[in-house]
């Protein structure tokens, strides 16, 4: 079902762009910096909102943060219109399952609350992404509630955001927050209530819709309070309950315009960032201080945060693949593998690169490196025939296994499928996941399926040789390599978003330590 919802999708993939903005580019940061902020504070207060509440919004909009969101845009570069047009085409998707198109549906997605790394300090705020991808709300505790509405009305369907009222003791500690009143302008929703509404709001729903069918993830609910009143609600009601984020998943996966740009963006940046990091880099070197450059090259372009914890990991630790630890010294003619993205605008990129600390590639290093450089362009190529994630891997375990056995790593004596298994012991990971607002963006989506069009996929593959490796030449003891790059496939063929960064190993050389050259 999940399959045909895509190839679907990937016809109307255009239909999103159409609504989207077209100003994706770094002049909006120039602009805020030369200031002509109070004529576009004029010009842009929300005509609905009342006065009293215009200051009191939760997350960054068109008034308070004209440099970071445009007018129109609920997030940056993402419409009201686009996160309109996402409800609509969940609500259409899910209306279209066997058996289910004569109900009515109620869908309805929690975001996620304020958590705590310690007694009062909280950790940085991040929403889930299936509540970011069809709201556009940034703020704690919200509940979204989607539903079809009887008879043939237009529009078909009702969005209701559910908020927390306003506490100013509790804003006092945390900020001002958008309330049940702003949630129209703020969102684009056609109703705010209070958050306490939420079960009584559901239950004349239940009767008014005569049992709807209902969808929401409670395998791995996202706020606990909220489940724990839902729980008590749905051992009250009839019917079964089923996730939506497989049908969630299957829109986040295709790209609008708006998104491709906030793709490019955000790759672009992860890119150029680790490029500037290979630029600073002087063995001998702490891991810590090349997380430490990374992190502020991501964030003096643009970025909120890494997108993720990044591996940094110089010596034989590259192979030790989620190796975050990041505390060693890289000595001299030693290699460092960084594994790092920005986050911009709510979506991620990911990059790897690996590269000689000291300038300069020994001649065992290059081996292994030109060996996973192959292979990645092997896998590039293959993805302008759209394949699967799981024929991905098996091109690179067969690829892989012919370049081991060329640097007689692999014996000779090897068949292809024995190569192939071989190399699985190499990389024993993935060579490729879909990328967007997460980093292992929309895993429910089956690896079996065809990478459709205006999708972004890793391509990431590595050889990692301990030092206990048996049967290896010595010379290639304690080598690891990773180099990834994000791609994205087009209506024509693909484009590859992070060739900000270089790869070939003699720009490489090129590049790293330039800073001091």
């Amino acid at each position: 079902m999940v399959d045909l919802l895509i190839k679907r999708l990937c016809h109307s993939a255009q239909r999103v762009g159409q609504h989207s903005s077209q100003r994706h580019n770094e002049s909006r940061f120039e602009i805020a910096r030369q200031s002509k902020l109070s004529h576009h504070k004029a010009s842009i207060q929300p005509k609905n909102l009342p006065q009293q509440h215009i200051l009191r919004v939760g997350q960054p909009t068109s008034h308070t943060h004209p440099h970071l969101v445009g007018r129109g845009e609920i997030t940056y570069g993402i419409t009201r219109e686009e996160y309109a047009l996402r409800r609509l085409r969940l609500i259409e998707a899910i209306s279209k399952v066997p058996h289910h198109n004569d109900e009515h549906h109620v869908i309805i997605l929690a975001g996620v609350p304020r958590r705590y790394m310690i007694d009062k300090i909280p950790y940085l705020f991040r929403q889930d992404t299936d509540m970011l991808y069809l709201s556009g709300c940034q703020e704690t505790d919200c509940v979204l509630v989607m539903h079809t509405l009887p008879g043939k009305q237009r529009p078909t369907h009702k969005s209701i955001m559910f908020t927390p009222t306003f506490d100013p003791g509790q804003e006092m500690w945390d900020g001002p927050r958008t309330g049940p009143c702003g949630a129209v302008d703020v969102w684009g929703v056609d109703e705010g209530l209070p958050i306490t509404d939420l079960y009584r709001y559901l239950t004349a729903l239940d009767s008014d819709l005569l049992s709807p069918k209902l969808w929401y993830h409670f395998q791995a609910p996202t706020h606990p309070e909220v489940h724990k009143r839902l729980h008590n609600w749905l051992q009250e009601r009839q019917g079964s309950v089923e996730s939506p984020k497989g049908f969630i998943h299957a829109l986040r996966v295709i790209k609008s315009e708006a998104e491709v740009e906030l793709m490019r963006r955000t790759c672009r940046i992860s890119g150029e960032s680790i490029a500037a990091t290979m630029k600073a880099t002087r063995a001998p070197i702490s891991e810590h201080e090349l997380f430490a450059k990374v992190d502020f090259e991501c964030r003096t372009r643009g970025a909120e945060h890494l997108a993720y914890p990044p591996v940094v990991a110089g010596g034989t630790r590259a192979n030790i693949i989620h190796y975050i630890n990041n505390n060693q010294i890289v000595e001299p003619g030693e290699l460092v593998l960084m594994d790092a993205g920005s986050e911009c605008g709510g979506y991620s990129g990911d990059v790897t690169r690996t590269w000689p600390v000291s300038g300069s590639f020994k001649a065992a290093q290059r081996d292994v490196y030109e060996a996973v450089l192959d292979v990645q362009q092997h896998i590039i190529n293959a993805l302008n025939d759209r394949p699967t994630l799981d024929q991905l891997f098996a091109i690179m375990c067969e690829q892989l296994g012919k370049n081991l056995q060329e640097l007689c790593i692999l014996p000779s004596s090897f068949s292809d499928s024995q190569l192939s298994r071989a190399a699985y012991g190499f990389c024993p990971h993935h060579v490729s996941h879909y990328l967007g607002m997460d980093v292992h963006d929309t895993p429910l989506l089956p690896r079996k399926g065809s990478i459709p069009a205006h999708a972004v996929v890793t391509v990431e593959p590595g050889i990692y040789i301990s030092q206990t490796h048996t049967g290896v030449p010595s010379r290639y003891l304690g080598v690891g390599v990773r180099l990834e790059d994000d791609v994205l496939i087009t209506d024509s063929g693909v484009e590859v978003l992070s060739s900000s960064c270089p790869s070939h190993p003699d720009d490489v050389e090129e590049i790293v330590g330039a800073d001091f050259k």
